[in-house]
C-alpha cells in the first residue's frame, strides 16, 4: 500500500511539474510586464530593451457584436487559456445602426467599450490594438476629422500606458497609397503630439495587401509598421512574395488580421496554407492577430455558435479556427 501511495505521489509531482512548465511556455515572454513599451528598430518590432518581440493574439469583431466579451473575465481567458499576448479592439468607422462610429453609432458608448478593453488588457498583461476599422468607406480620408479627434483624445489618455498600439486605418480599399499616406501624415502627428513614442500601424492599399507598394514610398516617421492581412484559403504564396518584397525594401510589417478561411471570413478552411503563413511570419518575426473572437456563424469566429459563456472556456467551446490558434500560440511561444 505504501509503495502504491509513493508511486501515486511521484506521478502527481511529475504531472504538476509538466503542467507548470506547459503554462510557463504557453504564456510566452513577450508581455507588457517584461517587454514594456514597444518600439521599431531597423523595421523590427522590439521591446523597451531593444530585443525583438512577436505578438500573437486575436481580434474582436466590431464592438457592438462582441461587447459582451469586453470584460475582465473574458480577457483573462484570452490571455491565460488561449495564451494571447495581444487583443485587437475593432472600432468600425462606417456602418448601419449602432455599428459605425462615424455614422449612426453611439460615440460615447463605443468609445467607452474601447477604453474598457484597454484596461482589461492591461489587467491581464496583454498589449491592445485600438483599431480604427476603415472598411466599407474605402478611403480613410472620408472621416479624417473624426479620426483626428478620436486619436487626439485616446493618445492623450494613454500616453503613459506601455500596452497601447494604434492602428489608424484597417483596410483601405479602392484608394491609392498616396491618399493613404496623406491621411497617415495627418493622423500620426496628432498621436505623436501626445505620445511621441507611440507605436502606430498604418493600413496599405487593396484591403491591406499591397505592402510592396507602400514600401516603394514609405512614411518618414519612426516607430511605424505597415498592415498586412491574409486569409489562407484565398491568399497564398503570391501574397507572401509581396510581403517579402516589402521586407527587403526595409519596412516592418504587422498582421493585424488573418484567418484560416476564405477572405469572406467563411468556408473553406485551409489549415495547411495557414501553417505555411505562420512559419513565414515567425521566420521574419512578424506579429499576427487572428480574426475573430466571437460566436457569429462564420467559420472565422473561434467560438461555437451555441456557447453562451464568457469565462471558464474549454477546448470543446471552440471551433477549428479557435483550437488551431490555441495550439499555434502554445507551439510558437514555447520556442521563445
Amino acid at each position: 500500500m505504501k509503495k502504491l501511495l509513493s508511486i501515486l505521489l511521484i506521478l502527481l509531482i511529475i504531472c504538476g511539474c509538466a503542467s507548470s512548465k506547459a503554462k510557463d511556455s504557453f504564456d510566452g515572454k513577450d508581455r507588457p510586464s517584461n517587454r514594456g513599451k514597444l518600439q521599431v528598430i531597423d523595421a523590427q518590432l522590439c521591446g523597451a530593451d531593444g530585443k525583438p518581440v512577436v505578438l500573437r493574439g486575436i481580434s474582436g469583431n466590431g464592438i457592438p457584436m462582441v461587447d459582451r466579451y469586453v470584460n475582465n473575465d473574458t480577457f483573462k481567458e484570452i490571455s491565460e487559456f488561449m495564451g494571447a499576448n495581444v487583443f485587437r479592439l475593432a472600432l468600425y468607422t462606417y456602418g448601419v445602426g449602432t455599428v459605425g462610429y462615424c455614422t449612426e453609432g453611439n460615440k460615447t458608448q463605443l468609445k467607452q467599450t474601447v477604453e474598457n478593453g484597454v484596461e482589461y488588457a492591461k489587467n491581464n498583461d496583454m498589449y491592445v490594438i485600438i483599431d480604427w476599422h476603415v472598411l466599407d468607406e474605402g478611403d480613410p480620408n472620408r472621416f479624417i476629422e473624426e479620426a483626428k479627434s478620436f486619436f487626439d483624445e485616446e493618445s492623450a489618455k494613454y500616453k503613459d500606458y506601455d500596452n497601447v498600439i494604434y492602428e489608424i486605418c484597417n483596410e483601405p480599399n479602392n484608394v491609392e497609397w498616396k491618399d493613404i499616406k496623406q491621411y497617415a501624415e495627418t493622423i500620426i502627428p496628432v498621436i505623436r503630439n501626445n505620445d511621441p513614442k507611440a507605436l502606430i500601424i498604418v493600413g496599405t492599399p487593396d484591403w491591406s495587401k499591397d505592402v510592396d507598394v507602400a514600401a516603394e514610398d514609405p512614411l518618414d516617421f519612426d516607430n511605424i509598421l505597415y498592415t498586412l492581412h491574409f486569409y489562407s484559403a484565398s491568399h497564398k504564396q503570391e501574397l507572401r512574395d509581396k510581403a517579402k518584397k516589402a521586407l527587403d525594401k526595409g519596412i516592418g510589417l504587422f498582421v493585424t488580421e488573418f484567418g484560416i478561411t476564405s477572405s469572406n471570413g467563411d468556408l473553406p478552411l485551409d489549415v495547411e496554407e495557414a501553417d505555411l503563413w505562420i512559419d513565414f511570419l515567425e521566420e521574419n518575426k512578424i506579429s499576427y492577430v487572428m480574426w475573430q473572437f466571437s460566436k457569429v456563424g462564420e467559420a472565422s469566429a473561434v467560438l461555437k455558435f451555441d456557447v453562451l459563456k464568457t469565462k471558464e472556456f474549454t477546448r470543446d467551446d471552440f471551433k477549428t479556427a479557435g483550437t488551431w490558434l490555441i495550439d499555434k500560440i502554445a507551439e510558437k511561444s514555447a520556442k521563445e
